[in-house]
């Protein structure tokens, strides 16, 4: 007999047998249910929470008593150049930059990278070779370059290669002005780095429904645009943010060229009236307005295209904001009950 079976057998015979005529056992009485309404309920304790949130607050406070008591830190001489005329031009030349060399980028940036991912040996080739020369050698020289190409090219012209037809032709040092030194060169640059994100969120998709949508006939314009881009949004934006505000403060290289962007209009300003500190804050607080309005259009763009990747859309600050105080104010109606 197998072990098994003599654990059985051992079993039923511990077991008092039931005669067949014999009553069944009676149930044992149900425990009954322990009342739970008079406990007190006890928040959980978290001192050392509470220890770390007293030592920032005190550093944070430390930080603002000398930002406000140190005079050499001449706020006066701040609130009065913040809004100056030329500080505001200077600020519109930046957004400006911002903008088309931002938009320009990361067109240039999505057709490399779709020649990345082509079947083309020559397109990746071409696309590897432009995102390796651009990313190994700083934004200034890359700027420095472009200025200077008149030394190198006399004359840019258009017409049928290796033929003497000429369609269009004009002087370099004419065309490449400051302003487009500063856009090809921010540009370009942004079009490099713009490539490798579009092309990391494109390979972030899963292949597997690129090839049940083509098992269902839809066509591969359609597969890209209306399958493969919303996924690849949610790996692209956030880097994408990053280098926009980047290149918000990339701009601020453009001064080399002697191109009146923010910070070289501040830098003309405090070597005129020597208030160096102050016109430095000036563009620094700038800087940090830009930056907190680009974030916040990456959080809302960020939580549209989270749509179908979480069961509930994230709370925006205002809905926080609500909840919180709909929360405190039934709590508060509790207590006085």
């Amino acid at each position: 007999m197998s072990s098994a079976a003599t654990k059985v057998a051992q079993s039923a015979q511990s077991q008092p047998a039931q005669t067949a005529g014999a009553a069944p056992q009676p149930a044992p009485p149900a425990r009954a249910a322990t009342d739970y309404s008079g406990y007190p309920v006890v928040a959980a304790r978290h001192p050392w929470r509470w220890v770390g949130t007293a030592a920032v607050a005190l550093g944070v406070l430390a930080v603002a008593w000398s930002l406000a008591t140190n005079p050499r830190w001449e706020w006066g001489v701040v609130a009065q150049w913040f809004t100056a005329q030329s500080v505001i031009n200077g600020l519109l030349e930046t957004l400006k930059l911002t903008a088309i060399s931002g938009l320009l980028g990361f067109v240039l940036g999505f057709i490399l990278a779709l020649m990345r991912l082509s079947a083309s040996p020559l397109l990746v080739s071409v696309s590897w070779t432009f995102s390796w020369i651009f990313r190994s050698t700083p934004l200034l020289v890359q700027m420095l370059l472009w200025y200077n190409l008149g030394y190198l090219y006399e004359k840019i012209s258009l017409g049928i290669p290796f033929t003497d037809v000429r369609f269009f032709e004009v002087q370099t040092t004419t065309l490449i002005s400051q302003f487009a030194a500063a856009v090809l060169g921010l540009t370009l640059n942004q079009a490099a780095y713009s490539a490798e994100i579009i092309r990391g969120g494109i390979l972030s998709v899963d292949q597997g429904q690129l090839e049940a949508a083509a098992a269902l006939g839809i066509p591969a314009w359609r597969r890209s645009t209306r399958i493969v881009l919303p996924q690849a949004m949610r790996a692209i934006l956030p880097t994408a943010f990053n280098e926009i505000i980047g290149l918000v403060k990339g701009t601020s290289i453009v001064y080399v060229l002697a191109y009146s962007e923010l910070f070289y209009t501040v830098q003309v300003i405090y070597n005129r009236t020597q208030q160096v500190l102050p016109l430095l804050l000036v563009a620094t607080l700038w800087y940090v307005v830009i930056t907190s309005v680009l974030s916040v259009f990456q959080y809302y763009i960020e939580r549209h295209y989270s749509k179908g990747a979480v069961r509930n859309l994230p709370l925006t600050p205002l809905q926080k904001a609500r909840k919180f105080f709909a929360t405190h104010a039934v709590a508060n109606r509790t207590r006085s009950l």
